[in-house]
């Protein structure tokens, strides 16, 4: 599909990867990227949503400091150059998080669009959908192993859509005191949902990454889909 381009809210234009489903008006979906941007992997997911029936946005979070990035996790010199791109984003995390509430609003002004939207992002994106549960308007969240939320875990009250995360037990950017303390927070939350995946480790359902695992990622993915089906209809 075309990208489609969005307004961000401090001025300037940004773009996103769409697809559609074949039947619409239907509910939409943020999809927010990794650290190598909007890139196949992405894209993909975001054409696998389309199929179950969602209006799918993939946003390019990175457009501030290089657009158009599609790096893969192929070579050690791409990895370098996704964890560089992470650093200079994190500092502006709040900034990114406007980029996502000004897709989610482009979606819901969208014909092809019911209305309802939400959102559901892996790595730096589980750690953004997470956010989006608190500072967006998002009518559910799902977060694909997210990593360095611990200081916002006092958000957890203010949390008044369902949220969804998917945690890796081996995951080596989110140690298991991390794990813990996320766990307990948002089991105060009853709108909050917590699942652990034992025996995996970070990025466990990227397909075609070195620590995919079928098994884990079925399993998530199941759950994502019944998620979203019951609270985007």
């Amino acid at each position: 599909m075309p990208d489609i381009t969005i307004t961000a809210p401090d001025g300037g234009n940004f773009s996103a990867y769409l697809a559609l489903p074949s039947s619409t008006p239907a509910a939409g979906i943020v999809l927010i990227q990794e650290i190598f941007g909007v890139n196949k992997v992405m894209r993909d997911l975001a054409d696998g949503f389309a199929a179950q029936g969602y209006v799918v946005a993939c946003p390019d979070l990175f457009w501030r400091i290089e657009p158009g990035v599609q790096i893969t996790d192929q070579s050690q010199e791409e990895w370098d150059r996704a964890f560089a791109l992470m650093n200079k984003f994190l500092p502006d995390f709040a900034t990114g998080v406007g980029d996502i509430q000004a897709t989610i609003s482009h979606l819901r002004g969208m014909k092809e669009c019911s209305g309802k939207v939400g959102t559901v992002g892996y790595c730096l994106g589980g750690s953004l959908a997470y956010a989006t549960s608190f500072f967006t308007d998002s009518d559910a969240s799902v977060g694909y192993y997210p990593v360095q939320i611990d200081d916002y875990l006092g958000q957890v009250p203010n949390i008044k859509k369902p949220l969804m995360l998917h945690i890796a037990e081996q995951d080596g950017f989110c140690p298991a005191e991390s794990q813990d303390r996320i766990k307990d927070a948002l089991a105060t939350n009853p709108l909050c949902t917590a699942h652990s995946y034992a025996g995996v480790d970070h990025a466990f359902a990227r397909k075609g990454g070195a620590n995919y695992n079928e098994a884990a990622a079925s399993e998530a993915n199941a759950r994502t889909a019944a998620f979203l089906k019951q609270n985007l209809g």
